[in-house]
């Protein structure tokens, strides 16, 4: 890689008090041991938790707070290594590699990332596809903690870019997938991603389906993978899981994101669970920026997870191309990102390029 300067200013994404998004100029933060300052080509704009669902931006249009600060977002993107700071021996400059972390990889040209929140990726995965690495290891995660057994039948509620995610990682281990949502584009996409069924619960007994796809046999488990209130949804999962015959309901519930519900009764033999990170590592900052734990007693980390989901983009088998409905220059982010939510259900993955 030909030596250059290196910046010591970035651009990056923010969210202004006015619901329009902004850019601003920000010195890069300094590149401290066990970091590595990364040259940013593209980034994932996830729109359910980083804009906070797009019915709520568009009323922020009509509602802005005077005198709010710009907030920077994003914890998503890929690149190419510039530097690297003190400590980092498995990266080196000219290496490209998908960043993750809140804070960190940022919608912005440039970011200073800890080394174990990277992952190298191959020629052949783009900066684009590589962007998709945090939620990809995210839903890796979410399967990790629903133990999935082969031959078993699980519901994903929810087809955002973690529930697609999800849906393919449990297909890929051997289960039968029943996906629930009420947006048509997501459901398009989750059959060609080779999710046996979708079912749109306004639209149908989304139980009634989905007892049909299991046999009668019932659901081993399920995940909810949206955010907001997941009562009713929660209601109709609990009637489709398997039923003992001392009628207590049996399954594994995994709950990755912001979904909330009580507890629907009788509870005495579900198992609940909560995945809300990409793995073991994540937010722990001495190991972000310093060894790894030891592979022999913990094998999937948040950095194997997301080196694992790169793999599988590259061999084809986890495919996020289709998940992109727009890809958006930063320097148009404001008026690109207006234009989608005029439209918001038939908005899915957005991807911001940089030009350097």
């Amino acid at each position: 890689m030909t030596k250059r300067a290196i910046p010591k200013k970035c651009i990056v994404a923010a969210l202004l008090g006015n619901g329009h998004i902004g850019l601003i100029e920000e010195a890069i933060p300094p590149i401290k041991p066990g970091t590595v300052l990364v040259e940013v080509h593209s980034s994932l704009i996830s729109p359910g938790t980083e804009l906070g669902g797009w019915h709520q931006l568009r009323q922020q249009l009509t509602q802005p707070k005077l005198g709010a600060k710009p907030q920077p977002f994003g914890y998503a993107n890929a690149g190419v290594v510039l530097k690297i700071g003190p400590g980092v021996i498995d990266l080196k400059p000219g290496d490209r590699v998908s960043c993750m972390g809140g804070g960190y990889a940022r919608h912005t040209n440039f970011c200073v990332v800890p080394h174990n929140l990277c992952a190298r990726i191959p020629d052949t995965v783009t900066f684009d596809q590589a962007s998709y690495g945090h939620l990809a290891a995210t839903a890796l995660h979410a399967l990790r903690r629903a133990q999935p057994e082969f031959g078993e039948f699980f519901a994903v509620v929810g087809l955002g870019i973690v529930g697609q995610l999800t849906a393919r990682l449990l297909a890929m281990a051997g289960t039968y997938v029943i996906g629930w949502e009420t947006i048509p584009l997501r459901t398009k996409i989750a059959r060609q991603n080779g999710i046996a069924a979708t079912v749109s619960p306004i639209k149908e007994d989304a139980a009634a389906a989905t007892n049909r796809f299991t046999g009668g046999h019932g659901l081993d488990g399920a995940v909810f993978a949206f955010g907001g209130d997941g009562t009713k949804a929660m209601e109709q999962m609990h009637n489709c899981m398997k039923l003992s015959p001392d009628t207590h309901r049996m399954g594994r519930v995994v709950v990755v994101g912001a979904t909330r519900f009580p507890l629907p009764g009788p509870v005495s033999n579900m198992d609940y669970r909560v995945a809300g990170r990409t793995g073991p590592g994540y937010h722990d900052d001495p190991w972000e920026v310093g060894a790894d734990y030891p592979p022999v007693f913990m094998r999937w980390t948040t950095r194997t997870n997301l080196a694992l989901c790169i793999r599988l983009i590259n061999e084809g088998r986890l495919n996020v191309d289709r998940l992109t409905t727009h890809r958006i220059g930063l320097n148009s982010v404001d008026e690109g990102i207006q234009k989608a939510i005029r439209d918001p259900d038939k908005v899915l993955g957005v991807v911001l390029t940089m030009k350097h």
